[in-house]
C-alpha cells in the first residue's frame, strides 16, 4: 500500500479537479439551485425526472422528508403515508432553508452529478487517508495533512449545502472556491513529501518570492473573478440568456479590477519565466503557467469582446485552479534544498 501511495494521492487531487470541474459547468449552466436541499435533491437519493415526481397525487406512498412543490412552494413529508382523496396539509411542512421552489430537469441532474463527483472525491480522499498511516514513522506530516484533506472535504461539503441555503450568496460561493484551494494544497503537499529525492543546484531567492506573490495575485484575481461572474447572473436573469452582448455593457468596479489585474499577473509570470530561463533553474513546469496563463487571457477577451462564447466560462474558471495548483506546486519545489526526480 505505501508503494502505491503517490498513486492514490495523484487520483485523489484529479477526482477534487473533477469536482471543481462539474462546479464550474454548474455555474456556466445555472444549476447552482437544481437540487434545492442537501444531501439529497427533492427528498430522494437519485432525483426525479419529471415534475409530475413533484406534485400532489391521490394513493402514492410517500417517505418522510421527500418533497412536492405546492403553489410554488416546497412541501416536505413529516412521516411515511399514502395520500388519500384529497391534499392533506396535516402531512406535509413548509420547507424553511430558503423559498426556491423551481424544477428544471437538466439543472437538477447537472447539480447530482456534481454532488455525485463530490462524493468520489471524498472516497478517495478517505482511503489515501488510510493508505496514509503507513507513512506515520516514516513522515507523521503525511497522515496529518491526509487527515486533515478528510476534514477538509467534509467542511467542504457543508459549505456547498451552505451555498445551497443561502440561494447562492456570493460571498458563500467565494468561500467554497478558496476552499478547494486550501485541499488542492494540502493534497499536493502530500504528493511532494512523498517524492524521491534529487538536489537542486541553483535555488533563487527572487524567484521563489515571485512564485508566491504569483500564488497570491491568482488567489485575489479568482476573488473577484467569482464577483464579476456573479455580476453576470445577475445580468442573465435580468436581460436574459440571448442578450449575452449587454451582459458587461455596463460592469461593475470588480469587473475592471479583475482586468487590470490580468496585466500584472501576465508580467509577475513572465518574469518568472525569464528568471528560470536566465538562471537555467530547470523549473519545468514554469512553462506550464505560463502557457495557462495565455489560455485564460483568451477565454477572458472572448467572454467580454465575443459575448461569451459556449464554454468559455467554465474553461476560464478552471484553468484558474489548474494555475493555482501548478503555481504551488512550484512553490514547494523551490522551498527544500531537495527536489524530486518523480514529478506530477
Amino acid at each position: 500500500m505505501k508503494k502505491r501511495f503517490r498513486s492514490i494521492a495523484k487520483v485523489t487531487l484529479v477526482l477534487v479537479y473533477l469536482v471543481i470541474i462539474a462546479g464550474a459547468i454548474v455555474r456556466m449552466t445555472g444549476s447552482g439551485m437544481g437540487c434545492p436541499d442537501w444531501p439529497k435533491c427533492f427528498g430522494y437519493y437519485i432525483p426525479p425526472t419529471e415534475i409530475s415526481q413533484l406534485e400532489w397525487q391521490p394513493d402514492r406512498a410517500f417517505e418522510k422528508g421527500q418533497v412536492i412543490i405546492v403553489d410554488n412552494t416546497l412541501k416536505v413529508a413529516i412521516e411515511d403515508f399514502t395520500t388519500g382523496d384529497s391534499y392533506n396539509e396535516a402531512h406535509w411542512e413548509t420547507y424553511t432553508k430558503h423559498d426556491y421552489a423551481i424544477f428544471n430537469p437538466t439543472h437538477t441532474w447537472t447539480e447530482y452529478i456534481n454532488r455525485l463527483c463530490g462524493a468520489l472525491a471524498g472516497l478517495a480522499t478517505f482511503i489515501m487517508a488510510i493508505a496514509s498511516l503507513y507513512y506515520r514513522k516514516e513522515d507523521i506530516w503525511v497522515p496529518i495533512l491526509s487527515w486533515l484533506a478528510v476534514f477538509g472535504m467534509g467542511f467542504q461539503g457543508w459549505l456547498g449545502a451552505t451555498v445551497v441555503y443561502s440561494v447562492l450568496a456570493p460571498a458563500r460561493i467565494t468561500i467554497h472556491m478558496l476552499m478547494a484551494f486550501v485541499i488542492v494544497a494540502i493534497i499536493l503537499v502530500i504528493i511532494y513529501r512523498t517524492r524521491e529525492h534529487t538536489p537542486i543546484t541553483k535555488p533563487n531567492k527572487t524567484f521563489k518570492a515571485l512564485l508566491v506573490f504569483a500564488v497570491g495575485l491568482t488567489t485575489v484575481q479568482v476573488i473577484f473573478g467569482t464577483q464579476v461572474r456573479q455580476f453576470v447572473d445577475e445580468q442573465v436573469s435580468l436581460l436574459g440568456d440571448t442578450a449575452r452582448n449587454l451582459w458587461l455593457a455596463k460592469p461593475e468596479l470588480t469587473f475592471y479590477i479583475h482586468r487590470s489585474l490580468s496585466s500584472l499577473v501576465f508580467i509577475t509570470n513572465t518574469w518568472i519565466l525569464y528568471l528560470n530561463w536566465k538562471n537555467k533553474l530547470g523549473f519545468d513546469k514554469v512553462r506550464w503557467v505560463f502557457y495557462i496563463i495565455i489560455v485564460e487571457i483568451i477565454s477572458g477577451m472572448a467572454m467580454y469582446y465575443i459575448d461569451f462564447p459556449f464554454g468559455t466560462q467554465a474553461i476560464h474558471l478552471v484553468l484558474a485552479t489548474f494555475l493555482f495548483g501548478v503555481q504551488f506546486y512550484l512553490i514547494l519545489e523551490t522551498g527544500n534544498k531537495f527536489n524530486k526526480t518523480k514529478t506530477l
